[in-house]
C-alpha cells in the first residue's frame, strides 16, 4: 500500500517494462580534466602538502601563527608538525624575509639542504624543555652514546643553538640528565660566564654536549677550545616562544646568527655525509 492510499494492479506492475535509458552523453575534455585534478588532489596531498599551503592576507596569517601557539607551554607546535622539506623552506623564507640584501650566492650560502634535516614528526610529545632528553634518545641512532664523550677535551658529539643566554642555562640544566662523569655539558653563553671560562671548561673537560647561543659558540670555535671534528648533530632550539609570542627564527638577530653559524664550513660540508655526517634537528 502505497503513502497516498492507492495501490497499483498487480498485473500493470509485472507487466510494464521500463523504459530504456538514454545513454549517458561522455564528459567533455574540460570535465575529464576536472575529475582527473581532482583525484590526484585527493590521493597525493599530504598533511605537509596542506601545511605548507601558507595564508594570504595578513589577518590570516596572524590566525595561522596564533592557532600553532601554546604560550601556556611556551612553544610554537608549528615547528613539531614540519618535515625536513617544510623546515629547510622555512628558513630559506625567514632569511629572504629578514636579509633582504644578500645576493642569490649568499643566500645559497646560507641554505640548509632537506636532507641534512632530521625529520622529527614522528615525536608525539609537545616540544617543550623538559622532553629535550627523551626527544633525542628518540632521533639518536645509539641513544646511550649521549653518556659519552670523545676522550678528547672540549669535542661533544652534540651542540645545541638557542637564542639567549637565559635560555641556554634552562637547556644546560636539562640536559645534565644526560651528564656523567666524563661527559660534561659546556655552557657556552654570555650569561654569567666569559668567553676566557667557557675556553678554559672545554680544555680541562670531556664534553659530550655544548649548548649556547650562536655568537658564544663562534668565539669558541675560533679560539680553537671548542672541536667540532666529532660532532654528530646540531639541535636548533625552534619551537620555544617568549613573552612575546617569538622564536629564535622569528627575529632577525637571532636568526641571521643562527643560519650564519650552521653555514660554517666545518659543518656545511658534513651535512648529509654518510660518514662522518652531521645532521640538524629542530626541537
Amino acid at each position: 500500500m502505497s503513502d497516498d492510499g492507492f495501490q497499483e494492479p498487480l498485473l500493470e506492475r509485472l507487466s510494464a517494462s521500463p523504459e530504456p535509458e538514454a545513454p549517458a552523453a561522455p564528459p567533455s575534455k574540460r570535465s575529464q580534466k576536472k575529475n582527473k585534478k581532482r583525484e590526484a588532489t585527493d590521493d597525493d596531498e599530504t598533511a605537509a602538502d596542506k601545511l605548507s599551503r601558507a595564508p594570504k592576507t595578513k589577518k590570516q596569517k596572524q590566525q595561522y601563527e596564533d592557532e600553532n601557539l601554546d604560550m601556556e607551554l611556551g612553544i610554537n607546535k608549528r615547528f613539531a608538525q614540519m618535515d625536513s622539506q617544510l623546515l629547510a623552506d622555512y628558513v630559506d623564507n625567514k632569511t629572504r624575509q629578514f636579509e633582504k640584501e644578500l645576493s642569490s650566492v649568499e643566500l645559497e650560502d646560507r641554505h640548509i639542504s632537506a636532507s641534512a634535516i632530521t625529520d622529527t614528526t614522528s615525536y608525539d610529545k609537545p616540544h617543550t624543555i623538559d622532553n629535550l632528553p627523551n626527544f633525542l634518545e628518540k632521533f639518536v641512532q645509539n641513544p646511550t652514546k649521549l653518556w659519552g664523550a670523545s676522550k678528547k677535551n672540549g669535542t661533544p658529539h652534540t651542540l645545541v643553538i638557542t637564542g639567549a643566554g637565559q635560555r641556554a642555562a634552562d637547556l644546560a640544566r636539562v640536559l645534565k640528565k644526560l651528564q656523567s662523569k666524563d661527559a660534561q655539558v659546556a655552557k657556552l653563553f654570555a650569561k654569567h660566564i666569559k668567553v676566557a671560562e667557557a675556553v678554559e671548561f672545554l680544555k680541562k673537560h670531556r664534553t659530550g654536549m655544548a649548548v649556547g647561543t650562536p655568537k658564544r659558540i663562534e668565539d669558541v670555535m675560533d679560539d680553537g677550545a671548542l672541536q667540532v671534528d666529532r660532532l654528530e648533530r646540531i639541535v636548533v632550539d625552534a619551537s620555544h616562544v617568549d613573552g612575546k609570542k617569538r622564536g629564535v627564527l622569528d627575529m632577525r638577530e637571532t636568526l641571521a646568527a643562527v643560519v650564519k653559524l650552521l653555514g660554517r664550513a666545518e659543518f656545511k660540508g658534513r651535512y648529509g655525509a654518510k660518514k662522518g655526517g652531521i645532521e640538524v634537528i629542530f626541537f
